[in-house]
This record gives structure tokens, sequence and C-alpha cells, in this order.
């Protein structure tokens, strides 16, 4: 299915699913072939499924906590089975799971991201086939339609997605009012906000880009509301391309931003964990990320109540002029499970991504505050106002386009993040910027 159907198709059927496909709390069907195995054939034989992970109970509290209670009811529900557990932030994770690639020493159940990011590794024989899980009694018609599509490689699916995720400019609405600030609807309005938060010594914007696909979602907005999603696209897919005016247009809009001290400071040389510890000592007005970071604005007790109070979000606003519309994301699925093709307990790896899967659609919500990618009847839950309003948000989106970083393959993928990095510290200018993702993408294709 084209990757502009399946997103189309993502956002209009996301918010019907909430209503009509409810996951029922009921247990754990052994339906499928993987649950079946994981609670007759083996029951007696003791095993260990190991399980790599990128949610640190220090920076992603609510989903460490939801992960050690799936893990803790598995092995409760099937006492043969031992699940350990390898946690490390997001960085860290990527790199790990490379080295590990080399060597064909990948852990039982991992998290990957999907399209560029995932197809060298489908490629090199490392990720199992999932349809068997996917097509299970479980699980069967239970994502939202376009999530599962992202993770299919030559017709075959090597991971199930947990996360839906969409990209709003987080602000602390006190600051706003302090300086008599209104939430900006035209990007001339957002840079009236930049600057009158400058003048008065208040970082406008958080940012940590030593990450750089931090900087990537700021370069994206702008190339989408300046050139329109589908030019975006088509440049990240290889069918257009980088030097067309309006992307380029949106790289001088990033450096216009620099400029304007729009960044705090140091920016370039910090994690985005260190980016956003300005946001939260609020230190800095506003934060442009997923809605990963909801539990930490919503659920997370390690974080001010205070705090959370303030949060509020707006959608990155239009350019005058451009082809982009307000309710065009930078967004879509999130991580998915993956199981080891060299996994030794192949099948009660599928087993367990199956009910971990499950379980994860049923509980995210509450516990973690986290949008799933499978269908959730929220309809009798008390969720944060702030989560309902970017629920609601979905069901007005005209499109969502996938995170650049992930769309591209892996060797585009890694010019494009080297080049925000040197287009927000002005080492490139941005006609070089667009001349080096065109060679890049062209060399892939």
């Amino acid at each position: 299915m084209p990757r502009n159907k399946i997103i189309k198709n993502l956002v209009l059927m996301y918010m019907l699913g909430l209503v009509l496909s409810g996951c029922s709390g009921a247990g754990i069907s052994t339906g499928s072939p993987a649950n079946a195995l994981a609670s007759t054939g083996t029951q007696a034989q003791k095993v260990t499924i190991t399980m790599m992970h990128l949610w640190p109970a220090g920076i992603s509290a609510q989903q460490n906590k939801l992960v050690g209670q799936i893990i803790d009811e598995y092995q409760k529900d099937y006492p043969n089975v031992t699940i350990k557990q390898e946690v490390l932030e997001n960085e860290q994770y990527k790199s790990k799971l490379k080295v590990l690639s080399a060597s064909n020493e990948l852990p039982d159940v991992g998290i990957t991201w999907a399209a560029g990011f995932m197809e060298p590794y489908v490629k090199g024989g490392l990720f199992a086939p999932l349809d068997d899980v996917l097509g299970g009694e479980q699980l069967k018609e239970k994502f939202v339609p376009g999530t599962t599509e992202a993770f299919v490689v030559d017709g075959k699916t090597y991971a199930l997605p947990i996360e839906l995720n969409i990209s709003p400019v987080y602000y602390n609405k006190d600051i706003f009012a302090k300086y008599n600030l209104q939430v900006p609807a035209t990007y001339n309005e957002f840079k009236h906000v930049v600057k009158k938060l400058s003048d008065n010594g208040v970082a406008p914007i958080a940012l940590g880009n030593k990450d750089r696909w931090t900087g990537s979602l700021w370069y994206m907005y702008l190339a989408d509301r300046i050139a329109g999603s589908d030019t975006l696209k088509r440049a990240t897919n290889g069918t257009g391309s980088f030097d067309d005016p309006g992307l380029i247009r949106a790289a001088v809009e990033v450096q216009t931003l620099v400029d304007m001290n729009a960044f705090n400071k140091g920016f370039n040389g910090l994690s985005n964990d260190e980016g956003k510890s300005e946001f939260v000592n609020e230190q800095a007005a506003m934060y442009l990320t997923g809605t990963w970071e909801l539990p930490n604005f919503t659920t997370n007790p390690d974080i001010r109540q205070e705090f959370k109070d303030k949060v509020k979000f707006f959608k990155f606003p239009t350019v005058d002029g451009g082809k982009g519309d307000i309710n065009s994301w930078v967004g879509g699925p999130g991580v998915g499970l993956f199981v080891a093709e060299s996994s030794k307990v192949k099948e009660e790896a599928k087993a367990f991504v199956e009910y971990f899967v499950t379980k994860w659609g049923q509980d995210s919500v509450t516990t973690a505050g986290v949008i799933p990618a499978t269908k959730v009847d929220t309809s009798n839950s008390e969720l944060p106002h702030l989560y309902v309003d970017l629920l609601n948000e979905l069901n007005h989106a005209s499109s969502l386009t996938l995170f650049a970083d992930v769309q591209m393959k892996p060797g585009a993928a890694q010019v494009h993040l080297d080049m925000i990095q040197a287009l927000f510290g002005k080492a490139v200018t941005p006609e070089q910027f667009a001349a080096k993702h065109k060679e890049a993408i062209d060399k892939q294709n």
C-alpha cells in the first residue's frame, strides 16, 4: 500500500477505532500458534527470553513501569518463563543494536523503528517474520490501520508496532501569560513570540541537538508548511529532491531562527534529555517533540505537578504563502517489537511479543499516557486533558509524515542527521544542505 494512503488511513481510522474496537481485558487468548506453545507444549521446560528496550526508569518512568508490569504478569501466567531485561537510553540503544547485529547476537526480543531503519536488519536476515503472530486470534484486526504496514519489507511483517506518535509544540502557559503572548497560528506570529521571549532574556525553545533528530523535527515542519507534505515525503523517499526551492527555504528559516536566538544556549552540544530539562525546569518556553513525552507532562510522579499543570500544546504554525496546512503532522507509527531470527527460543519469544503487544494496548493509555498502535476504547477512562486534546487533534489530521531519519535508508539518514546539526550550527549553507541530501539519497537508490 502506498505510504500516503497508509498514513491517510491511519489518521481517518484512528478515532473510529477508539469508539468501535475496544480491546478485551478478559485475559490472553491462546488461539495463535505462538501462545499455544507457551501455554502447553513447553510449559514444564524452563525458558529465558532476553529483551532489550529503551525506557530507563529515570527518564521514561511510566513506560518502564508498564514494561515491568507486563513482564511480571507474563511470568506469573507462565511460571516456566523468565524475561531478562536490558535497558538503555535511546542513543545507547541504537548503538548497541548495531554492535550486536554485527555479531548476530541480538536479544530474543527488542525494539526497532520502521521503514528505512529496519530494512538493513531485515535484509541481513536478523529479524524473524511475525505474520503468524499478526494473523493470530489475539491480534488479528486489532491494530490501527496503517501502523503495521510501516514494518513490512517485501510482503512480510518483521515487527509489531506498539506506539503511534505525532509531534506537537508543547509550551509553558505561565511563561506565555507573563509576557502577554498568544498561541501562534502563523509562522510570523511564532517569530513574534520568539523575539519577545528572547528580548526578555527567556530561552524561547528548548532543544538538545546533539542527538540531531530533535533538530530534524524543526526542519521537517518548516519544510512541510512551506513546500507541502507531498514534496517533503517525495524528497525523503527519493522520488523527489531536497533541492526543491521550498525545501531550501525551510533550511533558510532554520538558520533564521538560530540568528534570532530562538534556542537555548549551547543547544548543538546538548543531548535531547539535557535540552528537555530546560523546558521541564522552566528555563525555556517551548519544546517540540513527540507524544512519547506525554507521560512526563501528565502522569510521571517524578515530575512536579506544578510544572505539569502549566504544559499545553499547539500545532506547528502555517507559513504565509506556503503549501502546507496546520493539520498536517510529523509523526506516524512509533517503535515496534522484533524477534531475532537467530533466537534459540524463537517461538516462546513470539508468544511473549503477542502477549506484550496486547497488554500494552490495554494499559498504556491509563498507566503510561502513551498512544498505542492497537485500537483502544478510551470512553470509560479518565485521561489527562492534554492526552485527550491530542487524541482529538488526530481526528482532524490531514496527513502524517514519517520522521525523516526513520523513513530514509541508513546511509542517507546518517547524512541527514549530520547535515541537520551542521545546518543548525551554520557550518553549511542551505544550498549545501540540499546538495548533500541529494547526493546521499541518489547513492542509495
